[in-house]
């Protein structure tokens, strides 16, 4: 295995900025590497526009690595695999509960679909016009412009100190525990947990086609799950089956409906974040063949099958059994429909397909975390042992081994921060508000662009009421978690139920913090300026790195 510093670029005689032109030589054939017709031809535009973001051309940011290698298959598979999780299978009886009817838990399950689409036309419209990785946080650097550099450092901060996969461990580690008859106990958690983030990340970091085809395999068994159970859900209709009135659910639908905005709320941000997903190939489109026409093609696949499932899955789970059983049971309504479908042993079956479902999602998310790291580096931001490190793809030359370890990090972090009863959740819970500002800044910005360059080339263009549908819901979603809860506690009692919004603000403040030390306070004190210059590692990864040059 080559030392690390096989990695770092070869020095330039003139020291000046120019990029070594090598070919990407883990490319050939008809994947063409990095010359992809599609991304050249959009990347010419870009260029005559003057609207490239950030200092990289696309043919640049895309050099290195293993090249465009994915397809449609394995992109709509990357986000089959990212939102199908954990929440199909647990979180609607929590939204049943919190609405207080099967009519009113299926209409937000058709709303969480509408959202869905609406962010992903919006994000197909900003991918398919900067077909490059990164996702939002090329979005952000192509609108917000000046100050330099501040947008992306904000969105780093929330991307690194955020950046965790942690409750997918925990929930594979506590299924597979009692799928085995083990205690679940909270160091045998901790320990499966951590072990699944260090597997995963040695997956993607050492055996980047390897993890690739295991991401692959776990989707397509996720599906062929979900598929069973709105299969073996037409049967329970069928009346083919031991359920005695399937039908009960479905009399008097809306019955019992909540008439507090907050319950509504509250089980509209666990839908969401069962669909969470339907943007991951936006962050890794340096590694896709073809990025536009296969971003407008997996992105609508990969989120309509999930959404067919979603909607079926869940009319299956209510024909299964009765209101009161799923708000009394105190089981999930995934486990309940096993139960009582096909019985005991099925139920403890469950337990093993929901740990797996779990493993996938864990996967997903850090094979597209570690590329976004990965562009982070790129731009230059200053990072502990150089950004040269933390952009390259040591040891192999293919996978960003060091973006994967900035993602292990705050996993690990997250995974032994006691007490998990109240660390998880409020933990995820900050997670998701950044993500909520980003967004909104995100649509506020292609309406900018609209407005001031409505002549620019666009490869996709969404429909603008659905983009102010979106914006208006992203809103709603910034000021409703300051609402008083209807328990008057939140979820994570005894912190506050505003604490988390606070801190994910906090997050994105430090960022900006971060950004006056090294953009302004710094350079003023020792008198010096930043000035960008490309570089070229060994293994074929283009960067551009800040340097300091003394005034004079």
């Amino acid at each position: 295995m080559p030392s690390w510093s096989s990695f770092l670029p070869s020095r330039q005689q003139d020291g000046a900025a120019d990029v070594q032109k090598s070919p990407n030589p883990s490319t050939s054939g008809s994947e063409k590497g990095f010359h992809d017709k599609d991304a050249d031809s959009v990347s010419a535009i870009r260029e005559a526009e003057n609207i490239s973001p950030g200092d990289l051309t696309l043919e640049e940011d895309a050099a290195g690595g293993m090249g465009r290698h994915l397809g449609v298959f394995s992109c709509t598979l990357l986000i089959v695999g990212r939102i199908i999780g954990t929440g199909i299978f647990s979180t609607p009886s929590s939204i049943l509960g919190s609405v207080g009817s099967v009519g009113a838990s299926l209409m937000l399950w058709v709303l969480g679909f509408i959202l869905s689409f609406c962010g992903l036309f919006i994000w197909l419209e900003f991918g398919t016009m900067y077909p490059r990785s990164g996702g939002e946080k090329v979005y952000l650097e192509a609108v917000y412009t000046k100050p330099r550099y501040l947008a992306t450092v904000i969105f780093a901060a929330n991307a690194i100190l955020l950046g965790f996969t942690a409750s997918g461990c925990i929930v594979f580690a506590s299924n597979i525990l009692e799928a085995a008859g083990k205690e679940a106990t909270e160091w045998a958690e901790r320990g499966i947990a951590l072990g699944v983030i260090f597997f995963v990340t040695l997956l993607h970091g050492i055996t980047p086609r390897l993890g690739v085809y295991v991401m692959n395999g776990l989707s397509v068994f996720k599906i062929v799950i979900l598929l069973f159970v709105v299969i073996s859900g037409w049967v329970v209709l069928g009346d083919h089956t031991r359920v005695k009135d399937p039908f009960v659910n479905f009399r008097h639908a809306f019955a019992g409906s909540s008439h507090s905005s907050n319950d509504y709320a509250t089980a509209t941000f666990k839908v969401l974040n069962a669909y969470a997903g339907w943007s991951n190939v936006n962050y890794v489109l340096n590694n896709v063949k073809n990025p536009v026409r296969t971003l407008k093609i997996a992105g609508p696949l990969g989120l309509g099958i999930c959404a067919v499932l979603y909607l079926l899955a869940n009319v299956a789970y209510f024909a299964a059994a009765s209101k009161e059983e799923i708000q009394n049971t105190g089981v999930t309504v995934a486990s309940l429909f096993f139960h009582n479908v096909f019985g005991t042993k099925a139920q403890k079956a469950l337990t093993v397909f929901v740990a797996l479902s779990a493993l996938g999602n864990v996967v997903s998310i850090t094979f597209a975390a570690a590329r976004v790291n990965q562009e982070l580096a790129k731009e230059g931001i200053p990072l502990p042992f150089g950004s040269r490190f933390w952009a390259s793809n040591w040891p192999t030359g293919k996978s960003p081994l060091p973006g994967l370890i900035v993602h292990l990090i705050p996993s690990v972090i997250v995974i032994l921060a006691p007490p998990p009863n109240i660390a998880y959740p409020f933990i995820l819970d900050v997670e998701g508000y950044p993500g909520q500002i980003i967004n909104f800044f995100i649509v506020l910005g292609l309406f900018w662009l609209r407005w001031k360059k409505p002549h620019v080339h666009r490869p996709f263009k969404v429909w603008w009421p659905l983009a102010v549908f979106f914006l208006a819901a992203a809103t709603f979603l910034l000021v409703a978690p300051f609402l008083r809860p209807a328990n008057g506690v939140g979820d994570t009692p005894p912190l506050p139920y505003y604490l988390y919004c606070l801190v994910g603000i906090a997050v994105m403040f430090a960022g900006v913090l971060y950004w006056a030390g090294w953009r302004i306070l710094l350079p003023k004190v020792f008198g010096y300026e930043l000035v960008p210059r490309k570089e070229t590692l060994a293994d074929g990864t283009v960067i551009t790195r800040v340097r300091h040059s003394v005034f004079t």
